[in-house]
């Protein structure tokens, strides 16, 4: 037997997907924010007791653990990562704490946005004094225009010591161009200041973390990934640590978010930003094949946050254009989700100003969580509103292992909301349930119909461990379309991750112009072209050779950044060519362009006597790995009496009703579960209000549909 374990570490719960041959294995544990490697081995212990095996022979049998995690940007957040300075161009001293324009509104949410009287800058990782300048200059075409002066970079450096840096970033003016200043001063500083002085102190270079133009975003990203580095390091190396002691001896694979997996030592520590909502997408994306859906939105409701991603014709390959990390611009490659404060720890708070109920931004996460956790939480959550609205069986959550009590939920809610509003504890719980529907279901319908597309025409993924339970409410914006909930909704983060592939993206920034404006005459020098996809190739191929893959092994694909001539923006289009040997297929790259600008802006809106540029190369080198496929449950009959466990009393719009519950473990393919019914599964509740119905099919994915019979849930 073989096996392969993934894990995905939210910030109120941690997901466990487990494959042994062709059975699976869920777990689900509260994340431990003080070591998550405790909440780690907890879900995974958990995912084998459903296998029926103990955790010694699944961490036998594992040929391969992946890794997604979001908890290493706490230290920016927190702002608790090292003390770094930075070494830049002289003149350029204060080019991260200018910014660019839009850094006053950059990450933050609409309605902060518009709180012109409070809105600020986001304060700086690094401040003025430890920024250093050095008087040497590299041209626009990579040639030295004043040499780097070692003794300066000697002084500046000491500078930076004596006021106690742990760790050096250094961004110097055109470096992707030519990185020998950047090169010579990381030379410098290991030379005069070994480990025996300075201890293991890092020095990261721009020109190696984001080799592109755009001084401002290529130094934060470098100085972000300087961040974010040690405090990911120590949670990797006592996870690893960990997973040896039990026996694992092989490299753990960590999730990227630009779509891919990757060895822990092959990893930046930025990559891992957004890389649970990523894994959650690329498990759209392999289902969308298998599932025959060509449009799907991929929605994830966990305990902190919602997050959405589209998969369009089996693909999710659009990039973030402006990636932005907690309001500071970058370059590292982000395949494209949205997340807001949604969740089932989500507070609900009386706002005497306005005399209304208002939601968020905050949340009790796992500790303390919500006031029916009995942990210390106080206030009123969606998972209270649940409780005390009969969705949420209290003795059953996380399939018994946490016991809710409903009277402190009914506390909170009477106290915070219900008397302050003056109206009954129901509908102050079912005010809660609505405004948290009708806010996700809002950013679904913004997300898909301001990309162009006909929100009717998308059908639902609902996960996360809330997911099921809200999901016929937030589908509501779309037009209601079919909802499928999987058998491991619940974890479909960690399930994502398993459908990964050992990923690495490289990208360059190089000016080429395919066709000349005006003369429309195409490019006849394919050197600069070819040259510069070579070398990113070279790149790729050191890097995955060091992960024990051959060339053979390795597929390409590449994306470029393209603009017409009179553009400032680009557009990021997948390239039908690796290189381009003739006229031909100059213009095959050109139609390529020019058909995806139409598809996005309108027929004839391309605009040829512009001439097209490529202005940013990307270059994605990939591995695939073998992916869990779909297997096939028992099948029965459409009657799904047999699944009833019991009846109780729910709250649907218009007043209590009684209610039948079914098991899930008990329903079987076939089974059609009419609505108002609540199905209980281990890790999650599934709500069909009136006039709705689910339906599964043989891998018992549970489909919900209108019946029209009458209101909503």
């Amino acid at each position: 037997m073989t096996a392969t374990i993934d894990v995905d570490v939210g910030g109120t719960f941690t997901d466990c997907f487990v494959v042994r041959d062709s059975a699976i294995g869920v777990g689900k544990s509260p994340t431990t924010h003080y070591d998550v490697t405790v909440g780690f081995i907890k879900a995974v212990e958990v995912a084998a007791q459903n296998l029926g095996i103990s955790p010694e022979v699944l961490f036998d049998e594992v040929r391969t653990i992946r890794y997604a995690t979001t908890v290493s940007i706490n230290a920016l957040i927190q702002r608790s990562g090292p003390k770094l300075g930075l070494i830049t161009t002289a003149g350029f001293e204060d080019t991260i704490l200018i910014g660019r324009a839009r850094q006053w509104v950059d990450g933050l949410r609409i309605d902060a946005m518009r709180n012109l009287a409070v809105i600020r800058k986001p304060e700086p990782i690094i401040p003025r004094d430890l920024i250093v300048g050095l008087h040497e200059r590299v041209d626009c075409f990579g040639t030295i225009l004043q040499p780097l002066d070692k003794e300066e970079v000697l002084e500046k450096v000491q500078y930076l010591v004596d006021r106690g840096v742990n760790g050096f970033v250094v961004s110097l003016l055109w470096s992707f161009m030519n990185p020998d200043h950047e090169t010579m001063v990381q030379e410098i500083i290991e030379e005069e200041y070994p480990e025996i002085y300075l201890g293991n102190v890092p020095v990261l270079l721009s020109h190696e973390i984001a080799p592109k133009s755009g001084e401002y975003p290529r130094t934060m990203t470098t100085i972000l990934n300087a961040y974010v580095h040690r405090e990911l390091s120590e949670i990797l190396g006592r996870l690893g640590e960990e997973l040896r002691d039990r026996g694992y001896r092989k490299p753990l694979l960590v999730t990227h978010s630009g779509g891919g997996c990757a060895r822990m030592s092959r990893t930046s520590a930025v990559q891992t930003y957004n890389s649970g909502p990523v894994a959650m997408l690329m498990g759209g994306v392999h289902l969308s094949a298998p599932l025959d859906l060509d449009r799907i939105v991929v929605t994830d409701m966990g305990g902190t946050t919602f997050d959405i991603g589209l998969v369009v014709n089996g693909k999710a390959e659009s990039y973030e254009s402006i990636p932005v990390m907690e309001r500071f611009r970058n370059y590292v490659p982000t395949l494209e989700t949205r997340s807001i404060g949604a969740g089932g720890g989500t507070i609900a708070w009386f706002n005497p100003i306005f005399q209304r109920m208002q939601l968020g931004p905050k949340s009790a996460g796992a500790m303390p969580g919500p006031a029916c956790y009995d942990l210390g939480g106080e206030e009123p959550t969606v998972t209270d509103a649940d409780v005390v609205l009969g969705y949420i069986d209290p003795e059953y959550f996380l399939g018994g292992r946490l016991e809710l009590d409903p009277d402190l939920a009914e506390k909170a809610i009477r106290e915070k909301l219900a008397d302050p509003l003056g109206i009954s504890l129901e509908d102050a719980a079912y005010q809660v349930r609505r405004i948290i529907d009708a806010t996700m279901g809002q950013e679904i319908f913004k997300e898909v119909a301001l990309k162009g597309y006909d929100p009717r025409q998308f059908m639902i993924f609902a996960l996360g461990g809330a997911g099921p339970t809200h999901c016929c409410g937030y589908a509501e914006p779309l037009g209601s379309p079919d909802i499928y909930v999987f058998p491991f909704s619940p974890v479909f983060g960690a399930f994502g991750s398993s459908s990964m592939p050992v990923l690495h993206v490289f990208e360059l920034s190089n000016h080429v112009t395919l066709q000349e404006p005006y003369s429309g005459t195409f490019l006849w020098d394919l050197e600069l072209f070819n040259d510069t996809v070579e070398l990113l190739k070279e790149k790729a191929f050191r890097d995955m050779e060091g992960e024990g893959f051959t060339p053979q092994e390795i597929q390409f694909e590449l994306d470029l950044e393209m603009r017409y001539g009179t553009q400032i923006s680009t557009m990021e289009i997948r390239s039908p060519l690796l290189t381009v040997e003739s006229e031909e297929d100059v213009q095959t790259l050109v139609s390529a362009f020019e058909d995806e600008y139409e598809a996005n802006f309108g027929a004839a809106s391309a605009y040829p006597e512009g001439g097209v540029e490529v202005l940013v190369f990307r270059l994605k080198a990939k591995v695939d790995l073998p992916k869990y496929e779909l297997v096939p449950y028992a099948e029965g009959k459409k009657d799904a009496g047999a699944a009833i466990k019991g009846n109780r009393r729910v709250y649907w719009e218009g007043g209590w009703r009684d209610t039948d519950i079914y098991d899930y473990a008990k329903l079987l393919g076939g089974n059609e579960v009419p609505g108002p019914a609540i199905v209980e599964a281990e890790f999650t509740t599934i709500v069909v209000p009136p006039g709705k119905e689910m339906n599964f099919n043989r891998y018992m994915i549970g489909v919900i549909v209108n019946t029209n019979a009458g209101g909503r849930g």
